[in-house]
């Protein structure tokens, strides 16, 4: 079978990030021809083996191109996508994946691009435009896929492993950490890719993962995301020792990650967290279309199926018992050494954080806009500047301020500071409540029990805003969408949620994003129409397919619908 070198190995390197013992760390096999299977065969070896292939391999390898992490590239194009920030540099093509087809001014003026987003993607996939940096589709799927793989080593090795205490509960405690992160990579590629690989099947021999040229649906991958979702819940379940599990899992999560949020989950913070990253993976892959303010908009050509009142009732089960206020979570730091990304260019948030002339990504206008009037976390993460003027989608009068304003108990969205910024990696108490707060307003629930999930997140992150009092639904989803937008920024979610409210569609396609706050040649537009016309779900990048060719039961690797 073909393999995709770039994908599927795994580093023959033990990577680690937390402080290690002077011996009995690895039992070294064959240091010319290391496999796992030969070189991982202890307690403390599989400990460090899984913490250093899960964060290097999985977050950080392969992204140097701008920043040096998962957290600054790939999480990167969703913000540009969201049009959160906006970017004015050629690198990564960062410039154009962000720019829509077109706008109408207040005045009825239409300004077109004439470089649109879908054929920039497509001129662009290619071997040797990823070469270049130039393939925005490589580097999610190299990154996640690297992810899986890691996890698929880990497992192939894990029952061999003879371990102390409570042997089962050890064993458990792996294989629920390494089905967690599988389930993690599956749904970061169904949710971007129209297609995509499952590559379960590892040969500890030769270290890789065996691969068939079968690519499957998006629909697919997150089934099988879900799959391993819950894989991780039994083998939680199947834990006897709570020693046993928290010393663990405290070793495979480096010390300096385990502070702020992030820390030891308990067995019930972790299941939450599984729940509330099952319900993500039905909302963000289905549309739920709010329009021009019409939660009843109807979009055409999309790659995505409407959410059902069973969806709804499946987002809402899963978020009342998903991550709670008080949870442990999990997140990453930066450190002084062997970090997962650099405090200085390692986010989206950390490449913002600075004079908008100096900066790689300038906060958007349009993000900005959807803080209401007197929210204390706008005041302390932004300050006004001399601005920058540019293309619209990076002109910019405001500058984010890494450190925030100094107000206490108010959200903070950038810190440039050795190990002071927590990157939310996966599910947070935040992300939930929304979501369960969305599933009210759409019918699941009461609208009261909607805006009250609102006004708890922004409670929680210190907004300062008075309780909501909207009757109707559109204000609530208006509601909704202003706290989404502002409280999720920066964590690679917010074009998931432009694609299903059916603002990246073209407005031909009853898509569109209406209300618009937008300088243009020295104007300020408060009323704008945009046109994003942005690929739902990505083609499969060349690097995949040129070197495993699709089978002939494939379904297709380029999106259809556009």
């Amino acid at each position: 079978m073909n393999k995709n070198k770039f994908v599927y190995a795994v580093l023959s390197v033990i990577l680690v990030l937390g402080p290690v013992a002077c011996k009995d760390q690895l039992d070294v096999g064959n240091p010319n021809a290391p496999t796992v299977s030969a070189n991982v065969n202890s307690e403390t070896g599989i400990i460090q083996y899984a913490q250093g292939v899960t964060y290097i391999n999985g977050f950080k390898n392969g992204n140097d191109w701008l920043g040096n992490s998962y957290f600054s590239l790939p999480w990167g194009y969703s913000e540009l996508m969201a049009d959160n920030v906006g970017a004015s540099a050629s690198n990564n093509q960062v410039t154009t994946m962000g720019q829509p087809d077109y706008i109408i001014l207040d005045n009825g003026q239409k300004v077109s691009n004439n470089s649109p987003q879908v054929g920039i993607i497509r001129s662009y996939n290619n071997r040797p435009a990823t070469g270049a940096g130039n393939n925005a589709l490589y580097y999610q799927w190299l990154t996640m896929y690297a992810l899986n793989n890691a996890q698929n080593s880990i497992l192939s090795v894990v029952d061999k492993i003879k371990f102390t205490g409570d042997a089962a509960s050890k064993a458990n405690t792996v294989k629920a950490w390494a089905y967690w992160w599988k389930g993690y990579a599956y749904a970061a590629i169904g949710s971007m890719y129209v297609a995509g690989l499952i590559a379960d099947d590892f040969d500890a021999a030769s270290n890789v993962t065996k691969i068939s040229h079968d690519y499957v649906s998006s629909a697919t991958v997150i089934a099988r995301s879900d799959y391993y979702y819950d894989q991780a819940a039994a083998a939680l379940a199947a834990v006897t020792s709570a020693s046993d599990y928290s010393e663990i899992l405290g070793q495979l999560i480096p010390s300096y990650m385990q502070t702020g949020k992030g820390g030891v989950l308990s067995i019930t913070e972790w299941n939450h967290s599984i729940n509330t990253m099952k319900a993500r993976n039905i909302l963000v892959n289905h549309l739920a279309p709010f329009v021009n303010g019409n939660p009843n908009a109807t979009i055409t050509g999309s790659s995505m199926t409407p959410m059902t009142a069973a969806d709804w009732t499946n987002v809402f089960n899963l978020t009342t018992n998903g991550v709670q206020a008080s949870d442990k979570i999990f997140t990453v730091r930066s450190s002084a050494t062997n970090s997962v990304f650099s405090p200085t260019s390692g986010t989206v948030a950390s490449m913002t954080a600075n004079t908008p002339s100096s900066s790689t990504f300038k906060i958007s206008e349009r993000f900005l806009q959807y803080y209401r009037t007197g929210d204390a976390r706008k005041a302390n993460n932004f300050t006004p500047s001399a601005g920058y003027i540019g293309d619209y989608t990076y002109t910019t009068g405001y500058t984010l301020v890494t450190g925030g304003n100094g107000a206490p108990g108010v959200q903070v969205l950038a810190n440039k500071a050795i190990g002071a910024y927590e990157v939310i990696i996966a599910a947070s108490y935040e992300e939930n409540a929304l979501m369960l707060a969305e599933a009210n307003i759409r019918g699941a629930g009461t609208i009261a029990a909607g805006t009250a999930l609102i006004d708890a997140v922004r409670s929680y992150l210190g907004a300062g805003l008075a309780a909501i009092t909207p009757t109707t639904q559109v204000a609530a989803l208006q509601e909704l969408v202003s706290e989404r937008r502002v409280a999720l920024v920066f964590r690679g979610l917010s074009f998931y949620d432009s694609r299903r409210w059916g603002w990246t569609y073209d407005i031909s396609k009853g898509g569109g994003s209406y209300g618009n706050y937008v300088k243009y040649s020295g104007t300020v537009n408060t009323n704008v129409t945009i046109s994003y016309n942005f690929m739902d779900y990505w083609d499969v990048p060349a690097d995949e397919f040129v070197l495993n060719a699709p089978s002939a039961s494939s379904v297709p690797i380029q999106n259809p619908n556009f």
